[in-house]
């Protein structure tokens, strides 16, 4: 018997593709995962894994927190600051916290972050083509590369983009920095 969250993820997935004005063979060209599985996880015939869920939110230009969320019910109005996820990379030196998750009727995400002393963190490109950032510095100092631009940020500064290639951040090796990165869902 399938479970609630896997008929209501088979809906959200088979309603994305369709809004797209995409086939099923379509979509397995865009995301690798074979006609096949497309058409037993809009079936909910099976539930997807999370590496499926990965190349389906990549295909639809989404983060996979994004796709997930669009399969809830509603969304919590208060979210407990235990309650809320932390991300760690011990290899970078950053700590994301969700503060603010997406859902399905919200298109933003709010994540609070820390980088440690002389972390350098890169992303070679976009978990969402485009997708809109806002970065507000709280304390330390951050340098970031952007499309071959240089910003060093300090306190209080802001940062807007919308990512279509790398970014880079660097710490300094005395100093880390705390800031707080919004998404907006395209």
């Amino acid at each position: 018997m399938k479970s609630e969250l896997t008929a209501r993820l088979a809906e959200r997935l088979a309603a994305q593709r369709s809004a797209k004005g995409w086939t099923l063979d379509r979509l397995a060209e865009q995301s690798g995962v074979s006609r096949a599985a497309l058409s037993r996880l809009e079936n909910a015939e099976v539930s997807p894994s999370v590496d499926v869920l990965a190349k389906l939110a990549h295909a639809h230009g989404m983060s996979l927190s994004r796709l997930l969320a669009l399969a809830e019910d509603g969304f919590a109005a208060h979210i407990i600051r235990d309650d809320q996820a932390v991300m760690r990379n011990g290899e970078t030196g950053l700590t994301k916290r969700v503060a603010s998750p997406g859902a399905a009727a919200l298109a933003g995400e709010v994540f609070d972050c820390k980088l440690t002393p002389g972390a350098e963190v890169t992303e070679e490109a976009p978990q969402i083509e485009g997708q809109e950032h806002h970065l507000v510095m709280q304390s330390g100092y951050l340098h970031v590369e952007l499309e071959g631009k240089q910003y060093v940020l300090g306190p209080g500064d802001a940062l807007r983009y919308r990512q279509h290639g790398s970014v880079r951040f660097v710490t300094a090796k005395g100093q880390g920095a705390k800031f707080t990165l919004f998404t907006v869902a395209p």
